[in-house]
């Protein structure tokens, strides 16, 4: 299997936990429960590529791995999931994640390939996880929900020094139709931050529900 992700893809997404790199017009949109998100206009599209930069307190950077990549338990704790798993598509593994919009909108849903890797940088532990579109993926679209072709993500975690952990999160994706300007703005000032929470909660459930399973 050729690598989905180059070693370089890895290096610049846990070297922004050390240093933002903010060149090029990035922007603060907002800072909110002490997480930073900067933004970035995209001329292409019209829309708008994010870097978000917080600390979850109360979780290790390898619990918070764990938690992100396991597809079934998010189903448990992220709302906004309708469906949400990993198949063999052809030979190929991806992942389909159809996502709730609010009435009237249509739901999306992607389809994307992700890599994780648990990285040793001179004796720092640091978990970076990549993920993006796979429009090459033979995966029906279904009627009545659009498929969104161009997504792109990147988180980078280590540990704060104490009990939490420092998150890097770079994403963008152009959910196509027409989106309101509000619900746009409300994904990236609250959405964001409440997922963060969110998965901080579900980071201190996680043993629970590993027992339970």
């Amino acid at each position: 299997m050729s690598l989905q992700f180059t070693d370089e893809e890895f290096q610049d997404a846990w070297k922004e936990l050390d240093e933002p790199q903010l060149e090029g017009g990035w922007e603060l949109f907002t800072e909110t429960m002490g997480v930073k998100i900067y933004r970035l206009y995209d001329k292409e599209t019209g829309l708008y590529e994010y870097k978000v930069f917080g600390v979850l307190t109360t979780c290790t950077p390898e619990l918070c791995a764990d938690v992100y990549m396991d597809l079934t338990y998010r189903k448990h704790w992220d709302g906004y999931v309708k469906e949400l798993y990993e198949k063999d598509f052809d030979g190929h593994s991806a992942i389909y994640w159809e996502v709730k919009y609010p009435f009237p909108l249509s739901n999306r849903d992607y389809v994307y390939i992700r890599e994780r890797r648990d990285l040793d940088v001179d004796g720092r532990k640091i978990w970076v996880i990549l993920a993006r579109s796979s429009p090459e993926t033979p995966c029906a679209e279904k009627s009545g929900v659009l498929r969104v072709k161009d997504y792109k993500q990147s988180v980078a975690m280590e540990s704060n020094g104490a009990c939490g952990t420092k998150v890097f999160l770079n994403y963008f994706d152009n959910p196509g139709g027409m989106i309101p300007t509000w619900l746009v703005n409300w994904a990236a000032k609250s959405g964001v931050p409440g997922f963060l929470t969110d998965m901080q909660k579900a980071c201190g459930n996680y043993k629970t529900y590993c027992q339970k399973k």
